[in-house]
């Protein structure tokens, strides 16, 4: 029996008895349905599907074998090239040092014909001078040896006193003064 209590409808006890009855036919018949279900699936759904997931976990694993394979090659590549950074830094630094000792060396060289081209004009100079010393020497003994004769000549010609022989020589020596300028 069905009692309702306002939007509420609650069985009595013996139609809720029928309702829960066991039927063990029924679950024997449902247990065996299930079992034949069970070995279907497992017959055409299991076997298909779990050799699927073999499949994809094979491919996963040639995937994860190249891509390390991958990063090996990229890693040893990486090496190559810093080796060949680190060869051509120290080739650079080679160069570097070969050009600064060139240009030590051409600095030295300069230097040295620089040196030596001063050395040379030096020489030049002071030979020049040396020259130009012994040609001033020679005119003055020249001027001298003209002058004593222009003074003997001259005492000869008359009778010179202390007096006159001193103005002589002050006028010669004046005279070759002149010359000289």
């Amino acid at each position: 029996m069905l009692v309702t209590k306002g939007f509420l409808t609650v069985a009595t006890e013996p139609e809720f008895l029928d309702i829960i009855s066991v039927n063990f036919w029924s679950i024997l018949i449902a247990l065996l349905n299930l079992v034949i279900l069970f070995l279907l699936v497992k017959a055409f759904l299991f076997k298909p599907v779990r050799q699927l997931f073999a499949d994809r976990q094979r491919a996963l694993d040639e995937q994860y074998e190249a891509a390390a394979q991958a990063k090996k090659e990229a890693d040893e590549s990486r090496a190559e090239w810093e080796k060949t950074l680190a060869g051509a830094h120290e080739q650079a630094k080679q160069i570097m040092q070969s050009a600064t000792d060139s240009a030590k060396y051409r600095e030295e060289k300069i230097v040295s014909e620089a040196h030596l081209k001063a050395t040379g004009i030096v020489k030049r100079a002071e030979q020049e001078a040396e020259l130009e010393r012994r040609r001033a020497a020679d005119d003055i003994k020249r001027e001298i040896v003209e002058v004593s004769g222009a003074l003997a000549e001259k005492m000869l010609e008359r009778e010179i006193n202390t007096k006159d022989h001193s103005a002589l020589i002050d006028q010669m020596i004046e005279q070759v003064g002149e010359s000289d300028e």
